[in-house]
């Protein structure tokens, strides 16, 4: 990459399994486009610092943000959107052309991309974890109708504050509670990703036409998914939300639209 190209990044700590960069550089490579795309390892003391490094840089196009930064990223950038109030969580920053820095929310967006031809009118969701993640997930369910979100996490403050912030109906349980009856199960939580404990929960409560979303994408089939598929569940998994919200980035961080007609290829990519 030479000093003037135009690049962005995703951040996070940890940040080796991320596959955004697979994806952003298969989409720019398909648009012969000179630009990069990396991921940077970013710890929480290091973050307010790495954005100044990088808000001097021209070339920084801007950056994704992932595990643990989605909240504190709120107080280190503008967020003209109102992501504070309407998510509570950012996914996303990008340079405008004065070299200022802006925040924004893809997940939710993604999130929604691979259901939204699905009525949850009045559905009941269930909703693991309470982190920057099922934030986002919760303002898009809440934009689909959803009647009712039950919250399983290990903070129940945490949990009740998400309820409270999107005044959807909903009740909060331990992670150790039998599952209630539901037509949606999300983890939004790290648990089942490569690294990290495994998600242990009994989907016997479940319906037979409830669908099982996982947002975990390394491994892709992680135990969660296998458990659904064994009941035979509708299940979606993390990629589709990553490209879904990546794609939004994409745009923001290049200008150019994403060749979205050449997603079966990068999706036999991103699994190889």
């Amino acid at each position: 990459m030479t000093k003037d190209m135009p690049y962005a990044e995703v951040i996070g700590d940890p940040i080796a399994h991320s596959k955004s960069p697979m994806i952003h550089k298969f989409w720019l490579d398909r648009l012969a486009m000179e630009a990069d795309y990396r991921a940077f390892l970013v710890t929480p003391v290091e973050l307010s610092g790495y954005i100044d490094q990088r808000q001097a840089d021209p070339a920084w196009r801007g950056c994704n943000v992932t595990i643990p930064h989605k909240i504190a990223m709120l107080d280190l950038v503008a967020d003209p959107g109102g992501v504070r109030q309407k998510i509570g969580a950012m996914n996303t920053v990008v340079r405008q052309a004065d070299g200022s820095l802006i925040g924004t929310n893809t997940d939710a967006a993604g999130f929604l991309a691979p259901i939204a031809d699905s009525d949850w009118s009045g559905k009941h969701a269930i909703l693991i974890g309470a982190g920057g993640a099922a934030r986002a997930v919760i303002f898009a369910l809440k934009q689909a109708g959803i009647g009712e979100i039950t919250i399983i996490a290990r903070s129940g403050l945490k949990a009740s504050g998400l309820l409270m912030q999107s005044s959807v109906k909903g009740s909060i349980l331990p992670m150790d509670a039998r599952l209630p009856e539901a037509d949606l199960l999300i983890n939004a939580s790290p648990l089942g990703m490569t690294g990290q404990p495994p998600l242990a929960v009994d989907l016997a409560p479940l319906p037979t036409d409830a669908l099982v979303y996982d947002l975990v994408y390394a491994p892709l089939e992680t135990g969660l998914l296998r458990a659904a598929k064994k009941r035979d569940l509708a299940v979606v998994d993390g990629l589709d939300m990553l490209i879904g919200q990546a794609a939004l980035a994409f745009e923001l961080f290049f200008g150019a639209t994403p060749p979205m007609e050449h997603d079966d290829e990068l999706r036999k990519l991103l699994v190889a």
